[in-house]
């Protein structure tokens, strides 16, 4: 990179960081699930290799997400939000899964992580606008291998993904009744949980390859960490506060209709290579 492109791709993981925080805030979603597809550009526009491309933007969120879903937990924490026993039963198998889906994610091809990504954000769109969340009521479980499973399913796709967790954790536990703040609150804490092992695992594969962005450790870029981690969580502070004055229905609608343009994006990419 140049230092035009330097500046550029700095540029738009602070606007990456700024949406991220926000949306965090106000929708109880992992920032990842923005900043990846803004860093997945922001790269893409500096030419650098279209096969590393995803792997750098997802190891660097995974980073990010180690901060921010911290400072959540701790916030949630502090007013009763995180449901210890269903932490206890879950983050085991997501620790599992978010293993695999590192190394997965650091060692094979770039494509297949833009596959996974624009499936799965195709997925939590259609859930976005769809369903209404529900507000409580009796919650519900699983058995033990039904919960091992899904944290294993939640923690690979969260680690390909480069996000925290809380996509796709959320909607199943606002399915089986348990209350959305709750809900959002323990997801939260399931962040850190993926973010701090993927982070390593991308770090670790990435060592050592060639024609990486300028101060990256792996897969892992320095500069949009630090970039990155005081915007998503300053604002996310800032979305909370919003989220109390404006319809969640209409933000959901709104974030939904962004991850159908991200797929579609990432869809375009992966048939016909990246644009320009």
């Amino acid at each position: 990179m140049d230092a035009g492109q330097i500046a550029l791709f700095a540029g738009i993981a602070g606007a990456a960081g700024l949406a991220g925080g926000l949306l965090a805030g106000l929708l109880g979603v992992g920032g990842g699930i923005v900043i990846v597809p803004a860093l997945y550009v922001a790269l893409s526009l500096t030419g650098m290799d279209p096969g590393l491309t995803m792997q750098v933007a997802v190891g660097t969120s995974l980073a990010s997400i180690v901060f921010t879903s911290a400072s959540s937990a701790w916030g949630h924490w502090g007013r009763g939000a995180i449901d210890t026993a269903l932490l206890k039963l879950w983050a085991p198998w997501i620790l599992i899964g978010t293993i695999l889906g590192g190394l997965i994610g650091g060692l094979v091809s770039g494509q297949v992580l833009i596959a996974v990504f624009a499936t799965v954000a195709l997925i939590v769109a259609l859930d976005m606008i769809l369903r209404r969340p529900q507000s409580g009521g009796a919650e519900r479980s699983f058995s033990r291998p039904v919960w091992a499973g899904l944290g294993i399913v939640a923690g690979a796709i969260s680690a390909m993904m480069g996000i925290g967790g809380g996509t796709v954790c959320v909607p199943v536990l606002n399915i089986l009744g348990y209350d959305i703040r709750r809900a959002v609150g323990t997801s939260s804490a399931i962040g850190f949980v993926i973010g701090v092992p993927g982070a390593i695992i991308y770090a670790i594969t990435g060592w050592g390859q060639a024609d990486l962005p300028p101060f990256s450790l792996g897969y892992v870029n320095l500069l949009s960490l630090v970039i990155l981690v005081p915007l998503t969580t300053t604002v996310a502070r800032l979305g909370v506060r919003i989220a109390h004055t404006i319809p969640q229905r209409r933000l959901r609608l709104l974030f939904g209709l962004f991850l159908i343009l991200t797929a579609a994006n990432m869809g375009r990419d992966l048939v016909f290579g990246p644009a320009g």
